[in-house]
């Protein structure tokens, strides 16, 4: 039941922290990156189909992302969902191609953005922490019930701390590598 439990903890961390990597991709650090578009819908033959499965998104250029639709006559829809996201990019269309040129960031938005992985982080690491309660809860009933020995329990409740302090670090370096991602000019 034991090793149940923290096999458990451990696949609830993994996500959590497969989360927080797809949600900085998706924040903007001023350079072309395909993972950009990776949040897009287009409402393609009256269902909402993610833009990765209608198109080719490519990066030739540091600051160019190419997108090539395979049917030619979804250009409009995906140009307009594109507008109407949040990523702040206007697209151009030359009747095959969509291109997005990535703007540079000013400091100030790189600031607003810093911030925002370090909010991201917060929250993934609060995620990791409620896990971490929920883990040592199902241990302290399981010691209460008489299912768990005193030693079985602190050595329990050692290994979830170790596997908290792992991801803790884990995440701590995917927001560092995204800040200097974003503070590189």
């Amino acid at each position: 039941m034991r090793v149940q439990i923290h096999d458990e903890l451990e696949e609830k961390m993994k996500k959590t922290k497969s989360v927080l990597k797809d949600e900085l991709n998706a924040i903007r650090a001023g350079r072309a990156n395909p993972a950009l578009l990776d949040r897009i819908t287009v409402e393609y033959y009256g269902s909402k189909m993610p833009l990765k499965q209608i198109a080719n998104v490519s990066s030739p250029e540091p600051r160019l992302l190419v997108i090539q639709p395979y049917d030619a006559g979804s250009i409009k829809d995906i140009e307009k969902s594109i507008m109407q996201s949040d990523i702040g990019i206007n697209p151009s269309n030359d009747g095959k191609l969509i291109r997005l040129a990535v703007p540079m960031l000013t400091e100030e938005r790189r600031r607003d953005l810093t911030k925002l992985v370090k909010k991201t982080g917060e929250n993934a690491k609060i995620a990791i922490r409620n896990e971490r309660r929920s883990a040592n809860e199902k241990f302290k009933k399981m010691q209460k019930n008489s299912e768990m020995t005193e030693d079985d329990f602190k050595k329990a409740e050692a290994t979830v701390e170790d596997m908290t302090k792992e991801y803790i670090e884990q995440i701590d370096q995917l927001i560092e590598n995204k800040e200097n991602e974003i503070m590189e000019v």
